[in-house]
């Protein structure tokens, strides 16, 4: 087990300010917390993205068929005898970078998409004030300003060798469940949307031109609840229309802390499992990254019998050429079975 220092860079840019009425209280956006089950805010999200389940069902089929052709198996047992690869070993500085939609409001953290919603929070009081009630302005009224028009992945690459970094890793996609790159299971995409660029591709031609190895981090695991504040209150996280971008937004029922997962209860369905599966089946296959980053949610309990099948499709593919690294977070994976992440 490798441990590896990462350097976290955010990127952040300002917007002019906006206002807005507040809806009425028959509109789509209309609270749901107390009206919608946990099972119908998932089927609502599955009826949003119906339209893309052709395409999941074929990428998952390809993982099941190929998950253990190499030496790993899909089970537990199987991927701990994993190794982190030399390239790894040797690199002992790289950076990471989280760029997304949310640095369009330029306002605390990556974290603004959940805060926002958040009731009685410094980051929901900024967005009345500065765009106005979230039933008129939400988080995906972001998306057409997030324009990345000085986006320079050739300067950003030269420059990240020149500090002496030896790998790369951006967020494909963050809680807030934007994708940075090109997928064919959403419409909700920097290819499709705001920029119109698959930043990701992009980023990852120019870091392996410079001879640098290409990872990605994937947040995608949280974005079962993480809009869940704002089915509390009149806001568009309620419009079905919008359940693509949002997700089931299911209510949390956290442990005792962030890190007790063992105590959160919180709703995952099967169909959201899979999604996850083919999602990061699908940034393996299209951009083959050195290195994936999961977040904690990943060791949520409802994950375990998912998690092998990625673990073995991924490990072996990449026992095909340099070898390959999946940073988890303490607790998320047996020991031995990927490489620890330590923050500090």
């Amino acid at each position: 087990m490798q441990r590896s220092l990462m350097l976290l860079c955010g990127l952040l840019a300002t917007v002019p300010a906006h206002g807005h009425a507040a809806a009425s209280s028959s509109s789509p956006t209309a609270p749901t917390a107390t009206t919608l089950s946990p099972r119908d805010a998932d089927l609502a999200w599955q009826k949003a993205t119906a339209k893309f389940a052709p395409a999941r069902q074929v990428i998952l089929a390809k993982v099941a068929r190929d998950m253990d052709q190499g030496p790993f198996r899909a089970d537990w047992a199987s991927l701990r005898q994993y190794r982190s690869p030399a390239w790894y070993d040797d690199a002992k500085f790289g950076i990471f970078i989280h760029w997304g939609v949310y640095s369009v409001p330029a306002f605390g953290s990556e974290w603004y998409s959940r805060l926002m919603y958040q009731q009685g929070t410094k980051e929901f009081a900024h967005h009345v004030a500065t765009y106005g009630p979230q039933s008129k302005f939400g988080y995906k009224d972001f998306i057409p300003m997030f324009k990345a028009e000085r986006f320079d992945p050739n300067a950003w690459a030269k420059l990240f060798k020149a500090a002496g970094a030896r790998y790369v890793v951006p967020v494909a996609e963050h809680h807030d469940g934007f994708a940075m790159y090109d997928s064919r299971l959403s419409e909700w995409t920097a290819a499709k949307m705001g920029p119109h660029k698959d930043i990701i591709g992009l980023l990852a031609k120019s870091v392996r031109a410079q001879g640098l190895h290409f990872g990605v981090s994937s947040h995608r695991a949280e974005h079962d609840w993480f809009f869940d504040g704002g089915r509390r209150f009149d806001s568009d996280v309620n419009d079905p229309k919008y359940a693509g971008l949002y997700g089931p937004a299911e209510l949390r029922i956290p442990g005792k802390d962030d890190m007790d997962l063992a105590g959160d209860w919180t709703y995952v369905s099967q169909v959201w499992l899979d999604d996850w599966l083919a999602r990061t089946a699908e940034l393996i296959d299209d951009y083959h990254p050195d290195l994936i980053y999961f977040d904690w949610w990943i060791g949520h309990p409802t994950f375990r019998n998912t998690l092998p099948k990625l673990l073995a499709y991924y490990y072996n593919e990449g026992a095909r050429r340099d070898g390959v690294v999946v940073n988890y977070k303490l607790g998320d994976f047996p020991e031995g079975a990927g490489t620890l992440d330590i923050e500090r």
